[in-house]
């Protein structure tokens, strides 16, 4: 039988289970993963705010099957809340977090990571159905994403180069872009925006992975097709759509060993010689160090209009 015990966080009460049982290969206990989580929510909470979440779980580890989640599973808490998103599918309540519990709640879930889209709840139009994903309604992104997705051959001085590269093409045009590791092996840049519609994000990504492959031919690539991308980083600019979204800074990801979506400085990433692997435990001495390097990605009311794409 498994162990269960029930627990009160912040006046909420939850139940969780298993906490002994190793979610990773290298001994990362699910008690760890909720422990992880509950310290960490003071930095990741504010960037969580009005986003759905899709999460990555992992019910036996990360040695075994894992499967994406995005409706509210059976058995949610009424404490946790949901938006409604209307999909090609139907109607997706995805749940969101906002207080410790909520991620107590998704690590007893083997919720490893969490994933989220470019915009908030509070930048979408609701319809019938939910939040409306495209057309003239689509959501307004409040931040603009650039992955940079190393293919055979690159090494992490040449992904740390190529992330300098596109953050100067960006500083060019008035956008401050801030690097964080993908916890796996890429680097991935986020700017703050003002809100703007999800395709016009989309597009201007676009243009800046072409941009980017016609001035700098040998680092980066434009094409999606995986034959294109050896010995060349490709700029991904998919999870700019209104329907994607990416691993959210200071998530675990679900590797053998658990590592953490680092936010980093840009003196970090110009000495960077090994792709970035910070256990969770690493990450808290971080935060205790330096404090929210990520905070400079929230939304004001001072962020840059995104420009037009480029030509």
């Amino acid at each position: 039988m498994s162990e269960r015990i029930t627990t009160e966080i912040d006046g909420l009460t939850l139940g969780l289970s298993n906490l002994d049982k190793q979610l990773f290969p290298s001994g990362f206990t699910k008690g760890e993963l909720i422990s992880y989580y509950v310290e960490i929510s003071d930095v990741l909470l504010p960037h969580l705010k009005d986003r759905p979440i899709t999460r990555v779980r992992y019910p036996d580890g990360t040695g075994e099957e894992s499967f994406y989640e995005k409706n509210a599973p059976n058995g949610t808490p009424e404490f946790v809340q949901t938006v409604d998103v209307a999909t090609s599918a139907g109607t997706v309540s995805y749940v969101t977090a906002t207080q410790r519990a909520d991620l107590a709640w998704l690590a007893n879930l083997a919720a490893i990571e969490l994933h989220t889209p470019q915009w908030r709840a509070s930048e979408a139009t609701v319809g019938p159905d939910g939040i409306i994903l495209e057309g003239d309604e689509e959501p307004r992104a409040t931040s603009l994403v650039v992955d940079l997705d190393p293919g055979p051959g690159i090494t992490t001085e040449d992904s740390a180069k190529g992330a300098i590269i596109a953050a100067t093409t960006l500083a060019e045009l008035g956008l401050e872009a801030h690097c964080k590791s993908s916890g796996n092996k890429g680097l991935q840049l986020t700017v703050p925006i003002a809100p703007a519609p999800a395709s016009k994000a989309y597009d201007f990504a676009v243009s800046l992975a072409k941009h980017l492959a016609r001035a700098h031919p040998k680092l980066f690539v434009a094409t999606m097709a995986k034959d294109a991308r050896a010995g060349l980083i490709f700029v991904d600019f998919a999870q700019n759509l209104a329907a994607r979204n990416t691993v959210h800074a200071y998530s675990v990801r679900g590797l053998e060993q658990p590592s953490v979506a680092t936010p980093l400085t840009w003196d970090e990433v110009a000495a960077l010689t090994s792709p970035v692997r910070t256990h969770p435990s690493a990450m808290l001495e971080r935060v205790q160090e330096h404090g929210d390097l990520w905070a400079a990605t929230l939304p004001t009311e001072g962020s840059p209009q995104l420009p037009d794409p480029l030509t």
